[in-house]
């Protein structure tokens, strides 16, 4: 029954809040000054963090684990029970700004270089929040009608970059992992299957034997999605690289004839263009030869150096993603995207409806082709569609692991039409040159070593080496390495810069990943003089 009270006060069923207007928000009359006011005051805290915390230190303080617990929680040490009583929206943002602003990792300080979290562009940030508002679920078509074509348009344009041509599609991910997951779930259920000649996706003993060849500086994930997806531990073979940390095809090719001699399955070879620990490419092209001739699924993982091809100068650094079969590429690392935003790109698209679209009877329709809307592709998919209103329509949810997905591809796509890929490419152009100037200035001192000595993309790994490199040489290894690991943490608690470390050939190494466009050769230089300063009281 319709309440008289409602309709001359719609705000009457929220007048238990303090801030009724910004529940009940039907009525712009009674709320649109009021989330004016809001968007303000939340734009005003984001950029008084930006100003006043994230170009100030690279890393809040405390930077201890227990004593950043204490500063956050309290004397309990831990999270207490859940609010009960409402309060404003300005209260919530004074906590922001007392308990978590000022303990916050900077990615947007200059001199912030160490994992792959990029500083958001501005239009990825308008992105995220218009996406927020607009809250699509990006799973079944009708749950986020247009969404689903900006994901399409967006995947496009990956498609695009990598090399692909017609037929090729794919989908974003919440990061290079799930993309990478789905990638072997490929291998299992398209490739194994139809080298093992099964009538459905291989399970339980049909994965024994099998063999899946990497270099040593590929990503976990892939050794995690082969444990996940039900292979035994042995599936992953990773072979030694080279000085440069790069897999080449003979090694590969060896491995492979002599597992085919022991009567073993290979099924798949899995390269990293641009690697997480030093940025290493390995040797894409003629690793995409090896695979082809085995008859091998290729992957490559360029989560992190994909970004390359924006670059009309550095493109050529990744060189071959159009001869994988799949490709993964991460736009919250060098697309300078904020999280979460990775992606998985097919050159045949049908790969990951053949292997992920199952249905649930409470969502019909959509059995067409991924982003081929109408287009069967069996004659028995062409018979099922003439009898389904709802054919052709593009549900995601039927082309990879989730179910429930958010609205990820909006910022990417504000980003790319705000900079286009020629903006997109001088920042990628940019970081480079930082990374390079970074490893010409460690060739030049006696106190600083890079591996290796001329990076492949923007990872640059280096160490500082106490009284020279003589003085250093002479040292045991054990205590040059813990002399890293503590400069590491003094960098982090001075604030004036943030680096982690990372381990090559059982040796401890600073790792700066420069992914920040706003970081410039002035900011290296700075960077080295504060090492510099703090070795010294080490």
């Amino acid at each position: 029954m319709d309440d008289p009270t409602e309709r001359l006060d719609p705000l009457a069923p929220f007048r238990w809040h303090p801030e009724p207007e910004l529940i009940g928000l039907r009525d712009a009359a009674t709320s649109r000054d009021a989330l004016q006011r809001v968007g303000e005051a939340t734009w005003e805290a984001s950029l008084d963090w930006l100003y006043g915390e994230a170009l100030v230190r690279g890393m809040g303080l405390p930077n201890d684990y227990a004593a950043l617990r204490r500063a956050y929680f309290g004397e309990a040490g831990g999270p207490g029970r859940a609010p009960q009583d409402p309060v404003t929206l300005d209260a919530v943002l004074a906590e922001f700004r007392a308990r978590i602003a000022p303990h916050t990792l900077s990615s947007y300080h200059p001199r912030s270089l160490s994992y792959f979290t990029p500083p958001p562009l501005v239009a990825s940030i308008a992105g995220e929040v218009l996406a927020q508002w607009t809250n699509q679920g990006i799973d079944v078509w009708h749950a986020g009608p247009v969404g689903a074509f900006v994901e399409e348009e967006v995947v496009r344009w990956l498609c695009d970059l990598v090399g692909y041509g017609p037929g090729s599609f794919g989908l974003c991910t919440s990061g290079g992992v799930m993309a990478n997951f789905i990638a072997m779930a490929l291998v299992r259920d398209v490739h194994l299957r139809r080298l093992a000649g099964l009538p459905r996706p291989p399970r339980g003993a049909a994965l024994e034997g099998v063999r899946v060849y990497t270099g040593d500086q590929t990503h976990f994930s892939i050794a995690r999605a082969l444990d996940e997806l039900g292979f035994p531990p042995e599936t992953l073979v990773a072979l030694p690289t080279d000085e440069a940390f790069r897999l080449h095809p003979e090694p590969v090719a060896t491995a492979i004839a002599a597992d085919r001699a022991r009567g073993l399955r290979p099924v798949a070879v899995c390269a990293v263009a641009g690697s997480t620990n030093t940025g290493s490419v390995d040797l894409v092209p003629e690793l995409a030869e090896v695979a082809r001739r085995e008859g091998l699924w290729y992957h490559v993982d360029a989560a992190y150096g994909g970004a390359a091809r924006l670059s009309d100068r550095d493109a050529a650094r990744v060189p071959g993603l159009e001869l994988a079969d799949s490709v993964t590429v991460d736009p919250h690392k060098w697309f300078f995207q904020a999280y979460d935003l990775g992606a998985l790109v097919v050159r045949d698209g049908e790969h990951l409806r053949q292997t992920f679209a199952r249905s649930p009877e409470y969502y019909r329709g959509g059995e067409g082709s991924p982003g081929a809307a109408g287009r069967a592709s069996t004659p028995e998919q062409a018979e099922a569609d003439e009898h389904d209103p709802h054919a052709g329509q593009l549900n995601f949810y039927k082309l990879g692991f989730e179910g429930t997905r958010r609205f990820r591809a909006l910022k990417l796509w504000a980003s790319w039409k705000h900079l286009g890929t020629t903006g997109l490419g001088r920042l990628v152009a940019l970081n480079d040159d930082v990374a390079a100037y970074l490893a010409r200035r460690c060739a030049e001192s006696d106190d600083l070593e890079a591996v290796p000595a001329v990076p492949d993309l923007s990872v640059v790994c280096f160490r500082h080496l106490p009284g020279g490199a003589a003085a250093a040489a002479a040292m045991d290894p054990l205590e040059l390495d813990a002399h890293q690991d503590r400069l590491c943490a003094a960098l982090e608690a001075d604030g004036d810069g943030w680096l982690s470390t990372t381990t090559l050939r059982g040796r401890a190494y600073l790792r700066a990943g420069v992914v920040n466009y706003l970081t410039t050769e002035a900011d290296i230089d700075r960077l080295l003089a504060t090492l510099r300063r703090l070795a010294a009281c080490l």
